[in-house]
């Protein structure tokens, strides 16, 4: 299980450096395609790229977890509110060593959660209604532990980040690509070759394809991390077992769900819907389980 949790954190290392070289690699594209002859500051595209990407994720490093929890339409409670719940994370949140998160409820039938927050003293995590009342305590406390890993793994800033740059590389080269096309004519006369322009071209067409995908895989790695962090929490791994076989035989799609959001949630909230495991944000859940059971 430790083997697990130090490979995954090296693999989530590798593809954050090249989501950051392929960020790089868009500013390039543009720049060989539109900076050549034209008597631009050289490498611009990479620099306006670089910056573009930073600004983004600093406004939405102060306002990701608001705006999360506002799109599931989860709701702040209070211990008096809903004590058993409360008592659970408050516990789990001592076994971790991290300030108690702020707890929430999502009026929701489905089985699922998620955590938020930049940091562990900021953090939030949210439980369905479904979840309180189709759970055994065990299994709820699983749920919890394994959202709880996250907050304690800093696996929220982390998947903002990341969430972020993706949006970031989207919008650039969708930008980049009308500017290629839209802007003015002959801009490569003594520039770069046209096979290299047409790369560039290619790059630019494919980055936000491959930005995503990197996002998706890095997201899978630090579910399996969470479940084996959780369960090292609860000491029960079959307690996150039994409510992952559950959430898939129930295989109910939340009412309130959001793409931008769905990487968060213990399960994917779009469940019902057949994805192929490289487009997915989450392991398959057979995998999940069967990991849990070998543990």
């Amino acid at each position: 299980m430790y083997k697990q949790i130090d490979s995954n954190k090296r693999n989530s290392v590798i593809l954050v450096i090249l989501f950051f070289i392929i960020l790089g690699g868009l500013g390039y594209a543009f720049d060989l395609f539109y900076g050549s002859g034209q008597g631009y500051f050289p490498y611009v595209g990479v620099i306006v790229a670089v910056v573009f990407s930073l600004i983004m994720t600093s406004v939405s490093y102060y306002s990701g977890d608001k705006i999360a929890l506002s799109a599931s339409g989860a709701k702040q409670i209070k211990h008096s509110d809903n004590p058993y719940l409360y008592r659970m994370v408050e516990n789990l949140a001592i076994t971790a060593g991290i300030k108690t998160p702020k707890v929430h409820i999502i009026e929701d039938s489905s089985i699922n959660a998620f955590a938020t927050g930049r940091k562990p003293e900021l953090s939030s995590i949210a439980v369905t209604t479904g979840a309180i009342e189709k759970l055994e305590n065990e299994e709820l406390e699983g749920v919890i532990a394994h959202e709880m890993s996250h907050v304690k793994n800093y696996d929220i800033r982390f998947m903002m980040l990341v969430a972020v740059l993706v949006g970031s590389i989207a919008i650039l080269s969708d930008i980049f690509l009308r500017m290629s096309f839209f802007g003015k004519k002959g801009s490569n006369k003594k520039g770069s070759h046209p096979a290299i322009i047409i790369v560039g071209i290619v790059f630019i067409i494919l980055s936000p394809i491959i930005a995503n995908l990197v996002k998706l895989a890095i997201s899978r790695k630090r579910e399996y991390l969470a479940d084996a962090s959780g369960s090292l929490l609860t000491r029960y791994p079959e307690g996150l077992a039994r409510a992952l076989e559950k959430i898939a035989a129930e295989n109910q799609p939340m009412q309130k769900k959001s793409k931008a959001t769905a990487h968060l949630f213990i399960s994917n909230p779009f469940q019902g819907k057949k994805v192929r495991h490289i487009f997915s944000t989450h392991p398959p859940l057979e995998d999940r389980i069967r990991k849990l059971r070998e543990m």
